[in-house]
C-alpha cells in the first residue's frame, strides 16, 4: 500500500508503529492517501520510497514523501507448542503480568488480540528463564489478512 512519510525517515526497510494521525491531519488535502491508508497501532515496513515531495507542516523538514509499506514481520514469545513454520494461529496475549526483559516480545507493537498470523519462522526455544516458568519459543510472524 502507498502512504506518506517524512522526507527524513522515507528509508527501505524502516520499521515505523503507526500511532494515529496527528490533529493536524484532520484538514489536510492529503489525509486519505497518507494516514488513510494506515491502521492505528500496527507495525510497517518501508519496501520502496517514491519521488513527489510534498510539503507538510508536522514532518521535521516539512516535506513528505510516497513510500510503498507493507505489514511489518513481528517476533514473538510464546507458550504454544504446536506451532511450526508456515502454520497459522490466533494471537491471544498470555496471562502474565511480570515485567522483565522479554516484555516486548511477548506482547510485541502491533501484534493485537485476535490477529490471524502465520509462521514465518520457527527459531526455537528460548534459552532464557520465564519468570512465570513458561517455556517460551522464539518465532517470526507474518500476517493472514
Amino acid at each position: 500500500m502507498i502512504t506518506l512519510i517524512g522526507k527524513d525517515l522515507a528509508k527501505e526497510g524502516q520499521e515505523f508503529v503507526f500511532l494515529g494521525p496527528a490533529e493536524a491531519c484532520e484538514d489536510c488535502r492529503f489525509k486519505s492517501s497518507c494516514v488513510g491508508n494506515l491502521e492505528k497501532n500496527r507495525k510497517y515496513v518501508i519496501n520502496e520510497v517514491k519521488d513527489n515531495e510534498q510539503k507538510c507542516p508536522i514532518h521535521a523538514g516539512e516535506a513528505v514523501v510516497p513510500v510503498e509499506v507493507d505489514r511489518a514481520q513481528i517476533d514473538l514469545l510464546t507458550t504454544s507448542k504446536n506451532i511450526f513454520e508456515g502454520s497459522t494461529f490466533t494471537f491471544n496475549a498470555p496471562d502474565c503480568d511480570e515485567t522483565c526483559e522479554f516484555h516486548d516480545l511477548c506482547f510485541p507493537e502491533g501484534l493485537q488480540e485476535n490477529d490471524k498470523c502465520i509462521v514465518l519462522k520457527n527459531i526455537g526455544k528460548h534459552r532464557d528463564e520465564c519468570k512465570k516458568g513458561y517455556k517460551l519459543n522464539k518465532l517470526t510472524l507474518g500476517f493472514v489478512i
